[in-house]
């Protein structure tokens, strides 16, 4: 089973160790972030989010059940955008903004694939890391209904390490999203 959350492993270190760019070689823990975009194009009204209805891929081993991670992902995403005041779209209601993310590890997508596919590349060097680490890259995307661009992106990058305790590696998972989302704006409930 614990090969089935290799990347939701690999989120949770990067969790662990916050928006880092030293590299340690014996014990890699490095984490690297970086986004692009205009946040102020979210003004107060916007509240309510959706998921993008195709930004939502798991580039990984064929061990890793992909349903089980997009599920992992949709709860920590959820999860942080609810502690900053937003709500997900009921489905009767169109979202003020469309929530994508996608998930890599490097034996699945390069720097270089990632850099053409998002735009984005947080740079992570993997010269000497064991090879018993791999590299793997979190995006998340903000998306306006009605524009294909998206309005912010935010990239992250670190190394798996495998973890027997599910609940701390879905915390780390947590905790890594509410990171990568902290520029997003609070917003005030409805008076």
């Amino acid at each position: 089973m614990i090969k089935n959350y290799v990347a939701v492993i690999l989120i949770g270190l990067m969790a662990l160790m916050g928006c880092s760019s030293s590299e340690v070689t014996d014990h890699p823990i490095s984490t690297t972030m970086v986004s692009t975009g205009d946040l102020s194009q979210l003004n107060r009204s916007v509240r309510v989010f959706g998921w993008h209805p195709t930004m939502f891929a798991v580039h990984a081993s064929d061990k890793v059940d992909e349903k089980v991670v997009i599920a992992h992902m949709q709860h920590a995403i959820t999860q942080a955008m609810q502690a900053k005041g937003y709500r997900l779209a009921t489905t009767n209601e169109v979202p003020s903004i469309l929530v994508g993310f996608g998930l890599a590890l490097e034996s699945e997508m390069s720097d270089k694939e990632i850099l053409k596919r998002a735009g984005l590349v947080a740079g992570l060097s993997t010269q000497g890391v064991d090879e018993k680490y791999e590299k793997g890259s979190v995006l998340v995307a903000i998306f306006s209904p009605y524009n294909p661009m998206p309005i912010w992106r935010v990239l992250a990058q670190g190394f798996t390490e495998l973890d027997k305790n599910p609940t701390a590696r879905e915390q780390r998972f947590e905790q890594l999203l509410s990171t990568m989302l902290k520029p997003l704006p609070i917003v005030k409930p409805l008076s």
